[in-house]
């Protein structure tokens, strides 16, 4: 199905985040990037904000649909820990390699939204599915309280997303190493009480 305009500005704007950071994202680069004609980003997000909206945007939509690719469970599902460690490791390769744009350009919109406080409202509202997504993994591997503990997992996760793209350090983690912290991660999370299959 070929993209609209629109989602190709959007596309490009992504891009040029990840390239250039927020201060090279003008109307203009994203022209370029787009490969088309000067004043079409303009047309379509008249501000500097409407253009950042429909970053933000295009990120969810994008998400969403890899998200629906990939083997996650509900809460309901009865995976097992082993199950639910394949499942991030997998969410986590795919976005530091083919998904590194994506977030590299998340990462210079969520350092925008600390000044920014309707970025910020976008940006946490995209990231809600997530969140779904890590209280059904917890339940999978068997926490006890799943709901409450999302919200931490996640930001463990993004950290550890965040340190192999940007980070200080040099976390470079081979698959088996990946699996290997991601069980560990889970069974911190589940307690003595979890399903660590």
């Amino acid at each position: 199905m070929a993209i609209t305009r629109r989602e190709r500005l959007a596309d490009a704007a992504i891009d040029t985040l990840a390239r250039e950071g927020l201060r090279g994202l003008t109307h203009r680069a994203v022209d370029r990037a787009a490969g088309v004609p000067e004043g079409s980003c303009s047309y379509y997000f008249r501000t500097r904000q409407a253009l950042l909206a429909a970053t933000v945007d295009r990120l969810a939509e994008l998400d969403a649909a890899e998200i629906a690719t990939l083997p996650v469970p509900s809460c309901r599902t009865e995976m097992g820990a082993t199950g639910a460690v394949e499942a991030l490791a997998t969410m986590i390769e795919r976005y530091v390699a083919t998904g590194r744009t994506r977030m590299l350009a998340r990462y210079e919109l969520a350092l925008e939204a600390t000044r920014r406080g309707e970025l910020r409202a976008s940006l946490v509202a995209a990231g809600a599915r997530f969140r779904v997504i890590a209280e059904g993994l917890l339940a999978a591997a068997g926490a006890t309280e799943p709901a409450r503990q999302a919200p931490i997992f996640v930001a463990c996760l993004d950290g550890l997303i965040f340190d192999h793209l940007a980070g200080a350090g040099d976390l470079q983690l081979a698959p088996g190493e990946l699996r290997v912290a991601l069980l560990e991660l889970l069974r911190a999370f589940a307690g003595p009480g979890g399903r660590g299959d």
